[in-house]
C-alpha cells in the first residue's frame, strides 16, 4: 500500500468516528495523473446521491500528454462499495448527522482506492483543545528529551 495524497483538512475540521476503503471509478488520463502525484484531496467530500456514492471536489489535473481524452480536473467521481455497507452508510448520514469526508488515496496493488472517513464536524472549542494538546505533548517530549541528554 503507497499512499499518494492526504487530506489536511480531514482530522482538523472533522472527528473522524470510523473508516472504510472504497475503490474508485477513473478514466486512463486521471490514472496516470495520480501516478504522477497530481491530485488534491483538500476541500472534498462524498455525498449519496440516488442510492449511489459519489466524490466531489477532488482534483485530479489534467495529463500533460493526454490531449482530448483528458477529463474535467473536479468531475464528480463514483466510489464503488458493496450494497451492505452503502445501506449502512445512508443509515448514518441521515439519523446521526454523520459526513462523509476522504482521508487518503493510495495504490492497492493496481488498484487506487480511497479511505473514507464517516465523522462529524468539530466546534471551534474543540479544534482548539486538540491544539492545545498537541501542544502539551510536544513540550513533554521536548523535555524529556533535554532531561535524558
Amino acid at each position: 500500500m503507497s499512499i499518494i495524497s492526504k487530506n489536511p483538512t480531514a482530522k482538523h475540521n472533522y472527528t473522524i468516528e470510523n473508516t472504510i476503503e472504497v475503490g474508485i471509478v477513473l478514466s486512463g488520463t486521471e490514472i496516470k495523473s495520480i501516478r504522477a502525484g497530481k491530485v488534491n484531496l483538500k476541500d472534498s467530500y462524498a455525498i449519496l446521491k440516488n442510492g449511489e456514492l459519489y466524490v466531489l471536489g477532488m482534483h485530479i489535473s489534467p495529463y500533460e500528454h493526454g490531449n482530448i481524452f483528458n477529463k474535467d480536473p473536479l468531475r464528480s467521481r463514483k466510489l464503488l462499495i458493496n450494497k451492505k455497507e452503502l445501506n449502512r452508510l445512508i443509515g448514518l448520514t441521515k439519523q446521526k448527522g454523520f459526513t462523509l469526508v476522504p482521508i487518503s488515496l493510495y495504490f492497492k496493488g493496481n488498484f487506487v482506492k480511497l479511505e473514507l472517513g464517516i465523522a462529524k464536524g468539530k466546534k471551534l472549542y474543540d479544534k482548539r483543545e486538540d491544539l492545545a494538546k498537541k501542544d502539551a505533548q510536544k513540550q513533554i517530549a521536548i523535555n524529556l528529551k533535554n532531561k535524558y541528554r
